[in-house]
């Protein structure tokens, strides 16, 4: 994998946007995410992990986004638009409150789209034209359902009037007639998230940093691509899905976790040589450098649950287009920049599929000292070289809070093994666990994997106030902010030390 740089010792950061300080109420690509660019720079990091950057929906979580290409208007820097800003209200430093920010940012947003769409000459008009023009096979149907949601956003597309929630020509050319400007004002937004986005990407790779992105495996149901591809889901004649997606119990959750994402059908891709997956995955490799495969085990095998059901535990595994996807992606497109998220029931049929296409699998340290059977494999005596580590994810309590919570929040684990746990963990780190975050970091940086990937939280030291998810839950989530004075010239040139000493900073 030397193509991605992953086959070198490097060391990054992992900060969704919506986590950057800044005064109006969520992160963005603007001011503040350049300052945080410098502060990766200043540490010797040389990767920067996001979650998925589409449109968010349900729960506002990045894995349930209104489509698997397009970028979040929420993300838009209104400072780097130009023109008047808004004077916003005072929102939390510490917490995205989505209920206030969302039409708080989106009138902004729609005034900024009105001027630029009323008023744009020259070259700005041409720009704009031409991101059109390139992006048409997917920028169309995504504008026109978006700007369709905007009447009544509540309802899912499956119950919209049968004409055009079934696409008849006649309905597509009435509703773009009718709402035209909506749709216009679409696909401005998405065009001042792709030139925000390419020049913050500039702005790092002047720095020698790059971008991990992260590809969920499914898609939601209210989406545009279900809307557009009904074909490739497994939906019934009204567009309900006929199975979800899910995972059987684990320690997250004594009852697994039901994600609810309508399931593909693989035999339909399957005829057509995956040409919707060829499509996502041109697009998303435009954004990173790096992707990270969410649930790659999925492909391999996936828990299939019938709808209605109240929970996962009455799902079955079912097979997936394995090796046939991946030769016919990289066949199309040469040497595929992915990790692996290879996580949770784990089979050698998965890591042989893995293996044989050559992506670099994950590990976490925070389950490296309990009963769970892949535990020995996290432990970092065992790790291989290609292999990106990280001391927890989106999805873990924050070390500090992972340490310190009796409960944890999670369901499957009691007292005594948590305690069990914490002893082993003294034992193995030989610590005493008053900086039990630094001493991971440091575990993971000494260590022979190739990639190791730190939570923003970790290296602050944060606890369970700053955790990102919790899965299995619906509310809450995704919220956690960074303050502005917590990123410190101090705490970037100490993490720069440890990634210096431990060989991972490149050199000048």
């Amino acid at each position: 994998m030397n193509n991605m740089g992953l086959g070198q010792r490097s060391s990054g950061i992992m900060m969704h946007p919506t986590s950057l300080p800044g005064p109006f109420g969520i992160g963005d690509l603007g001011p503040a995410a350049r300052r945080f660019a410098d502060y990766l720079a200043t540490a010797g990091q040389t990767l920067w992990q996001v979650l998925p950057l589409g449109p968010t929906g349900f729960g506002d979580s990045p894995y349930q986004c209104f489509s698997a290409v397009a970028g979040n208007p929420l993300l838009i820097s209104l400072e780097d638009l130009g023109g008047e800003v808004p004077r916003p209200p005072v929102f939390s430093e510490d917490r995205v409150e989505f209920e206030r920010v969302i039409p708080w940012k989106m009138a902004a947003l729609e005034a900024a789209a009105q001027r630029f769409l009323h008023s744009a000459r020259g070259d700005a008009r041409a720009h704009f034209d031409d991101f059109c023009g390139i992006n048409e096979r997917w920028l169309d149907d995504y504008a026109l359902f978006q700007s369709i949601k905007q009447l009544d956003p509540t309802r899912v597309w499956n119950t919209w009037d049968e004409e055009i929630r079934d696409r008849s020509p006649k309905a597509m050319t009435k509703w773009k007639a009718s709402i035209a400007e909506g749709v216009a004002t679409q696909k401005f937004f998405q065009y001042a998230f792709s030139t925000q986005w390419n020049a913050l990407r500039e702005y790092c790779r002047d720095r020698g940093i790059r971008f991990m992105g992260d590809m969920p495996i499914y898609v939601a149901h209210d989406s545009a691509d279900v809307w557009v591809h009904r074909g490739y889901f497994q939906l019934d004649r009204n567009g309900n899905p006929a199975v979800v997606a899910g995972v059987p119990p684990d320690y997250f959750s004594a009852t697994g976790q039901l994600w609810g994402n309508p399931i593909y059908d693989w035999q339909a891709l399957a005829r057509n040589r995956y040409d919707w997956w060829l499509m996502r995955f041109r697009e998303v490799l435009k954004l990173f450098d790096v992707v990270r495969l969410d649930h790659f085990r999925g492909f391999e095998a996936y828990w299939e649950v019938p709808a209605g059901a109240p929970t996962a535990e009455g799902g079955r595994w079912v097979k997936g287009p394995g090796r046939d996807l991946f030769e016919v992606l990289q066949n199309e497109l040469g040497t595929l920049p992915l990790v692996a998220e290879n996580l949770g029931v784990i089979t050698p049929e998965v890591e042989n599929l893995r293996h044989e296409f050559g992506f670099p699998g994950m590990t976490i340290l925070q389950f490296a000292f309990g009963k769970d059977p892949q535990a020995p494999t996290f432990r970092p005596h065992n790790y291989e070289r290609e292999t990106v580590a990280y001391t927890g994810t989106h999805d873990c309590d924050t070390t500090v809070g992972w340490w310190t919570s009796e409960g944890r929040g999670e369901s499957t684990r009691s007292a005594e093994d948590i305690e069990t746990e914490r002893g082993h963990t003294r034992h193995y780190l030989h610590t005493d666990g008053r900086c039990i975050h630094m001493d991971f970091i440091r575990a993971l940086e000494a260590s022979v994997a190739n990639t190791v990937m730190i939570p923003m939280q970790d290296v602050l030291g944060l606890g369970s106030e700053a955790r990102m998810n919790q899965p299995a839950t619906l509310t809450g989530n995704w919220r956690w902010r960074c303050r502005a004075e917590l990123l410190t010239r101090e705490s970037a040139e100490s993490l720069g030390e440890l990634t210096e000493l431990y060989e991972r900073r490149p050199l000048n």
